[in-house]
């Protein structure tokens, strides 16, 4: 299985190179579609007690009162067909489950080369995800064509040994973009001119400092103009949508964790909506349809 030779070439390197100064990057597929792995990781989860999402449909379905363009039905269904029986979606939520398991193994073993060599407390160690996944979420079985948070967050772990902090979690908004800015201030660097993230290593040393940076997500049917733009900060998440099914959604997560009740409209929400569309249009410059960049 290609994520387990991943793993081996991964243990391999680090014996190799374990008395010198070295990057690894180790890229794993799973739990990527379509969903597999060894029968001894289906094992671990019972399909009878896999619980459906709150918002599960059996096809593609955006809640009253959300713009259309919310869901591009097209991206909807990478792994499995419309019309999803409560069933097939349990058997389908176990193998990615499976396949997670699987990939989190392969993990576990380069972590362990790494104890076994000698070289934990002198590793840092970052483990993250290019995107989240919708499992039946409001009908979607997929990673792209939304910015719904289940398709949008995504697992982020940094520990440097040296921190006393390790094994800690923040509740800090932060970007896939920090993780460079992130690495170059840990070794000691210095920050090429640039960037666009910045680094956490405060974030690190202090997991609840204050932290009044919001993270943006962007999606884009043509790959040369945005069709959604969201914006995330602690409380909110806004996303404005262009072009066919056009609109803006915003959800206060701590109140409506599955995104169920679209709050722009509100009157009494009217000054936060605008000030999240300034700023969805202020990131998105450039890459807006031209109709709608004021």
């Amino acid at each position: 299985h290609g994520d387990y030779k991943a793993a081996d070439r991964a243990i391999k390197y680090l014996r190799q190179y374990k008395d010198q100064q070295f990057f690894l990057g180790c890229g794993f597929v799973k739990p990527h579609s379509p969903p597999e792995a060894p029968q001894a990781f289906y094992d671990m989860w019972d399909v009878d007690k896999i619980p459906l999402p709150v918002d599960f449909a059996s096809k593609p379905t955006v809640p009253d009162g959300f713009p259309a363009g919310a869901i591009r039905p097209k991206n909807a269904d990478l792994f499995i067909g419309r019309d999803a029986s409560e069933r097939e979606a349990r058997e389908m939520i176990r193998a990615y489950l499976a396949s997670a398991s699987f990939m989190d193994w392969n993990v576990g073993r380069v972590l362990d080369e790494l104890d076994a060599l000698g070289l934990r407390e002198k590793t840092i160690v970052v483990f993250w995800g290019d995107h989240g996944y919708q499992l039946g979420e409001k009908g979607k079985w997929s990673k792209a064509g939304s910015l719904w948070e289940q398709g949008a967050r995504t697992p982020f772990f940094i520990c440097d040994p040296r921190e006393k902090t390790a094994g800690k979690g923040s509740p800090r908004v932060v970007q896939m973009i920090d993780l460079y800015p992130t690495l170059v201030e840990l070794c000691g660097l210095a920050q090429p001119a640039g960037l666009d993230g910045r680094s956490l290593a405060p974030l690190l040393k202090e997991p609840s400092r204050e932290w009044n940076h919001p993270a943006y997500t962007v999606w884009s049917e043509d790959g040369q103009t945005y069709s959604g733009v969201l914006v995330r900060d602690e409380k909110w998440r806004f996303a404005e949508f262009f072009g066919r099914g056009s609109g803006k959604m915003l959800v206060d997560l701590a109140k409506d964790p599955h995104e169920l009740t679209n709050l722009a409209d509100l009157p009494e929400n009217e000054a936060t909506v605008e000030r999240f569309s300034r700023m969805v249009r202020e990131y998105g410059k450039g890459y807006l349809p031209a109709s709608t960049e004021r």
